[in-house]
């Protein structure tokens, strides 16, 4: 099967660590844990099915969306990087550059959980940036895997709030921000060579 012939583990781990990045799940959790604390409702499941919904639908309807206006998905993949770094920068200086309304109703599932919390406009970008580089079947294991992740992390959040302290979230978000900034530089350089390979060509 064609599947398999383009599946490649060192792919879908890369894949995987990026989104996991960009979804932010060690930062957001104590968001969550502070929603669930002022007694509104959050769905796992549905927060699963939202997630992986979204994802897909824009993984394959982002590039005709780019179509439409004429652009190619090395160039939006640049500007995805402009974001990742934006992201990344967010996440290690503690500053807040990318502000989300604060009102939400009495289930916060999808509004602001699933979208923009887990799956905000970074990651949307960044499907499309790292379907650049990676097979298509890869980045959709990776996409599974992230929902399965954000599940988890919903369905187990009052777990982990008692065996993980503040400062280890803290550390595991300092370092998840030098991941983003390293992927956001390689990113950047290698679809600028592809566009301007192409603008030469």
């Amino acid at each position: 099967m064609s599947f398999l012939t383009e599946f490649n583990l060192k792919e879908l781990i890369g894949a995987y660590v990026v989104l996991l990045a960009i979804c932010d799940v060690p930062g957001n959790l104590p968001i969550v844990l502070n929603i669930q604390n002022k007694g509104i409702h959050i769905s796992a499941r549905r927060a699963f099915l939202y997630s992986l919904i979204l994802m897909i639908s824009f993984f394959y309807a982002g590039e005709a969306f780019l179509h439409l206006f004429g652009l190619d998905i090395s160039s939006f993949a640049i500007a995805g990087a402009l974001i990742i770094f934006l992201i990344s920068l967010e996440m290690i200086l503690d500053i807040n550059l990318f502000c989300e309304g604060t009102d939400i109703s009495s289930d916060a599932t999808f509004v602001p959980v699933v979208f923009p919390l887990f799956v905000g406009a970074g990651v949307l970008t960044t499907l499309l940036s790292i379907r650049s580089q990676y097979a298509d079947f890869n980045v959709l294991l990776a996409v599974l895997l992230n929902c399965v992740t954000i599940y988890l992390t919903i369905r187990l959040s009052k777990l982990l709030k008692k065996y993980l302290s503040t400062t280890t979230i803290y550390v595991l978000k300092k370092f998840f921000g030098m991941v983003l900034l390293a992927i956001s530089v390689k990113l950047f350089i290698t679809n600028l060579t592809i566009l301007i390979a192409s603008i030469k060509g």
